[in-house]
């Protein structure tokens, strides 16, 4: 599922589901959507029912040109297209129709102060829809998987996120596990740990290095760093967070890795 925004440009997004298609022999849906913005408090009568006309002509057209972009981008990669848009707020569209997907695949937001009329928020998305997110960065024309960096964390996120990772890992020429270790974590705990995922990976028939660091600076700062040192093309992270308000205060590897990041990231929870 190719989720495309509204008012920020979309070629990452369908040149990476493109490629994904093509690599899977798989169909791939398109999706868009933008709520109606209520009239300013003063305006009232048929002169606000007029300005709700005019916004839904325009979200209307503005829709109806990405299933054209949609479809011409994807016509001759795609083992079959569909196409889904509505007059609703994104983030709930995109995350009720998820359950027609395998995977999501979302842009980057291009600025952190977003429309949420227009655009749907990956962070939401990944926290809400119980399928892989994979965020793409607006440099991205393909979904490099020459070395795919996994961030381990023994929870629950991570080990869904390594799962749900596997038809890509199975593609990838290079894996690399690595766990940072956080305060009050132990070394003799994360190797193992991590050892342990190489050797499940190993069962499916994907080898994986192991990589256990301390921490240095921020987590999400690191776990770049880290994708550098061993030439990452791909993140694989669990999604960690409860809300949108805890994330932009606390801030947290989630959103480094979601807004930050120029490498494709896929996440899950």
């Amino acid at each position: 599922m190719a989720s495309l925004a509204l008012d920020q440009s979309n070629d990452a997004c369908l040149a990476v589901a493109g490629d994904i298609a093509e690599r899977f022999e798989a169909q791939v849906i398109g999706i868009a959507a933008s709520d109606v913005r209520p009239p300013l408090y003063f305006t009232e009568g048929g002169y606000a029912e007029k300005l709700l006309a005019d916004e839904r002509a325009v979200i209307e057209a503005r829709l109806s040109e990405l299933e054209g972009l949609f479809r011409a981008s994807l016509d001759k990669r795609a083992k079959a297209l569909a196409w889904r848009s509505s007059l609703q707020f994104p983030t709930t569209y995109i995350v009720d129709e998820a359950r027609a997907t395998d995977l999501v695949v979302c842009a980057r937001p291009a600025a952190p102060n977003f429309d949420s009329y227009s655009f749907a928020d990956p962070n939401d998305i990944v926290m809400q829809a119980g399928r892989p997110v994979l965020v793409v960065p607006p440099a991205a024309r393909l979904l490099d998987l020459r070395r795919v960096l996994v961030a381990w964390k023994n929870t629950r996120e991570a080990r869904r996120a390594v799962f749900d990772a596997l038809p890509l890992l199975a593609r990838a020429k290079d894996v690399t596990v690595v766990e940072i270790i956080e305060d009050g974590d132990r070394r003799a705990n994360a190797l193992p740990s991590v050892k342990d995922v190489a050797s499940w990976l190993d069962a499916h028939g994907i080898p994986a290095e192991v990589i256990v660091a301390d921490r240095k600076a921020d987590v999400g700062s690191q776990l770049e760093n880290v994708a550098a040192d061993v030439g990452a093309t791909l993140i694989v992270a669990g999604a960690y967070g409860h809300s949108r308000f805890r994330e932009w205060i606390m801030g947290g590897v989630t959103r480094h890795l979601m807004t930050q990041s120029t490498r494709c990231v896929l996440l899950s929870r």
